[in-house]
């Protein structure tokens, strides 16, 4: 009885210091060993799309036992139970976000010339999207947007250039 409760009470604790990605895990049903939970902290503390090397760069300074194919397989698996998504924004590398409820209708913004991505939303853009599938006789399901650009040269007196750089 007194052992039952004690792991009761530690797998209480243990959800309620589960990172947010760590718990879309667990709520799909997935086991989260130690590694796991360390590659999803990384995951949800993360404000850029990091890619495969730059998850294994920030996940083996947390822990070092946790190898590159353990990423690899880790983000493969997050990404087949629709935790992830998989962004290939040039470069060559795919990067990656979480699909989280709620934050469906944001898009990206590229440069082309250093990769910084900048994440936006237009309430605009949704609406125009459903008026377009509507009109073509269509349920809208998703949509994405990504746009590639180049940073314009800042003008004399132009505030709106040289933001979130």
């Amino acid at each position: 009885m007194v052992s039952e409760a004690k792991a009761d009470a530690k797998r209480s604790g243990r959800a309620q210091e589960e990172s947010r990605i760590g718990q879309l895990c667990i709520d799909r049903g997935l086991k989260m060993t130690g590694q796991r939970r360390v590659i999803a902290r990384v995951l949800s503390e993360a404000e850029d799309h990091p890619d495969v090397e730059e998850l294994y760069r920030r996940a083996s300074q947390m822990d070092a036992r946790i190898s590159i194919a353990t990423v690899y397989r880790t983000v493969r698996l997050l990404e087949e139970k629709g935790i992830l998504e998989r962004r290939d924004f040039g470069g060559g590398r795919a990067r990656y976000e979480a699909s989280e409820p709620g934050h469906q209708h944001h898009y990206h913004l590229i440069d082309v010339e250093t990769g910084h991505v900048v994440e936006f939303e237009d309430e605009d853009h949704a609406a125009l999207m459903e008026t377009l599938a509507r009109r073509l006789g269509f349920d809208l399901v998703s949509h994405r947007l990504e746009l590639f650009g180049r940073r314009m040269p800042a003008k004399s007196g132009d505030e709106t250039t040289g933001q979130d750089g």
